[in-house]
């Protein structure tokens, strides 16, 4: 390679990372507009809970049909329901809420496969985003609490983020309940024995940020008496 090539590969390496480095930067104007039509839209729903599961749950699998009855039964109990506003799971949340006529919200990501906006979401209360990041801080802010069904990455990524919040009290505490125990157990005794009592990474009173159960009623009876003595206040 001549000096005059090693001058030009130079100069579109600078190129090239300037215009990455103005891209950043004008990024966050898009990133702040995500922010601030969440915070305006979601401030107005009222008590919600969040329903999270796999978008790959079929209509006829019985997840499928206890998220739907979750999403019921929160809204007989005066709670509305927020989800990724997707398919599988999250369309069961949303399906619920919608029969029980009750607040229906979706908060929607663009991907490359599986997700596409459900049709059980009221009109005005389904937003659009392009940031992970930005849409779990709508989960955060404006739920009361989380019901976690059976899925995948995702629906691990918010369930530990939700605990570790709350864990480090960086978010007040609300109450989160894994739905199917058989699905959840296999996680619950790693955590157990590889994370306490092997390496004492977590402690013992962490296991009490979460309940694991098995039916609808199970998991609204619990965020019922949990705000029987608390009051519902955005989390942060």
């Amino acid at each position: 390679m001549t000096n005059d090539d090693r001058k030009i590969r130079n100069k579109l390496k600078t190129k090239t990372w300037n215009e990455i480095k103005t891209n950043d930067s004008w990024a966050i104007f898009k990133i702040m507009s995500e922010f601030v039509e969440g915070y305006e839209r979601l401030s107005k729903i009222g008590p919600c809970v969040s329903i999270f599961g796999s978008a790959r749950t079929k209509v006829d699998s019985p997840n499928y049909k206890l998220a739907e009855e979750i999403g019921y039964k929160l809204t007989q109990n005066g709670f509305g329901v927020v989800t990724g506003g997707g398919p599988g799971v999250m369309e069961a949340g949303n399906k619920g809420a919608y029969r029980g006529k009750g607040v229906s919200v979706g908060l929607n990501i663009e991907l490359p496969f599986e997700q596409h906006d459900n049709p059980y979401v009221d009109k005005d209360k389904s937003l659009d985003f392009d940031y992970f990041f930005v849409r779990k801080v709508m989960f955060m802010k404006y739920s009361q609490g989380f019901v976690v069904m059976p899925g995948g990455f995702g629906t691990m990524d918010e369930l530990f983020e939700a605990i570790t919040l709350i864990q480090t009290k960086k978010i007040g505490r609300f109450p989160i309940v894994l739905v199917n125990k058989k699905f959840w157990s296999g996680l619950m005794d790693w955590i157990k024995q590889t994370l306490l009592e092997d390496n004492g990474n977590i402690s013992e009173k962490d296991l009490n940020l979460f309940r694991i159960v098995d039916t609808a009623d199970e998991a609204v009876d619990h965020f019922v008496k949990f705000y029987e003595k608390y009051h519902l206040t955005p989390n942060f």
